[in-house]
Formats: C-alpha cells, sequence, structure tokens
C-alpha cells in the first residue's frame, strides 16, 4: 500500500529523485537532506506504514538486518567509529513525516552528542508498578 500524499512514499518509490544508497523490493535507503552527521541515511519501505505500531511483521523483521548493513558500509567507507539507529514514533518523540523510517546516524571519535539522555532515578517500588501497568496492556 502506498499512501499518494506521503512524500517518504513519493521518494521510496522513485517519484522524486534521492541520493540513494541501497533499494531493492522492499525498501529505499537515502541520505537525509539535513543530516545530523556526514552519511546520515534514512530506510524507507517502499509500502506506507505510519509508525512502527504499524508496521507489518515481515518489513520489520528486515529492518534491523538492513541497519546493520548500512552501518557497516558506513564504517568502512566513511571511517566512522559507530552508528546509532533511531526510530521515532509519534510527534511528542520526534516523529515529523508519518511514514516509519529508521535513521542511520554514522557518528565519529570526538564529534557531538546526537542521541542520548541524562539517566533519571527511580525506587525499585516505582519500577514494580510501572512494570505492571505495562505488562497489563500487553
Amino acid at each position: 500500500m502506498v499512501d499518494e500524499s506521503c512524500i517518504f512514499c513519493k521518494i521510496a518509490n522513485g517519484e522524486i529523485p534521492s541520493s540513494t544508497l541501497y533499494e531493492d523490493g522492499d525498501f529505499r535507503v537515502i541520505l537525509d537532506l539535513g543530516p545530523a552527521s556526514k552519511g546520515h541515511a534514512l530506510i524507507l519501505p517502499k509500502s506506507h506504514f505510519k509508525d512502527v505500531c504499524e508496521l507489518d511483521g515481515t518489513i520489520a523483521a528486515k529492518v534491523l538486518p538492513l541497519g546493520a548493513r548500512i552501518g557497516t558500509a558506513m564504517k568502512k567507507s566513511l571511517g566512522c567509529a559507530g552508528f546509532n539507529l533511531v526510530q521515532n514514533n509519534g510527534e511528542a518523540a520526534g516523529q515529523t513525516v508519518f511514514h516509519f523510517h529508521v535513521h542511520v546516524i554514522p557518528r565519529y571519535e570526538g564529534g557531538p552528542a546526537i542521541a542520548g539522555w541524562t539517566p533519571g532515578q527511580a525506587s525499585p517500588e516505582e519500577l514494580a508498578e510501572t512494570a505492571e501497568l505495562i505488562k497489563n496492556s500487553l
């Protein structure tokens, strides 16, 4: 399924030109137009899924291996020390295009902090209560 109004559907299916790194029957991997670092790429499924909650299981099973393949190629070709796989779901989580996609962000020694947080604190009781709330919704 393709959403005619979705810009990522149009890019993934070749209607809009992109700097393509990889393509197969299910995905197109492109360089991000607003990169967090040199080589920042997006894995775009050719089918439309709003977010990970709508993602088809067959496509989901292929995303992490593809991310590893792209990240490994970045380490070899760009000399990055590592990479982040980032996937946002919902506006509050930073999703700006509502077509499931994964960012592959090369990380360089001495480079800026791109993805991270300051660890908080939670008591064992709070963790137990939170775990129960989530478990009861599974």
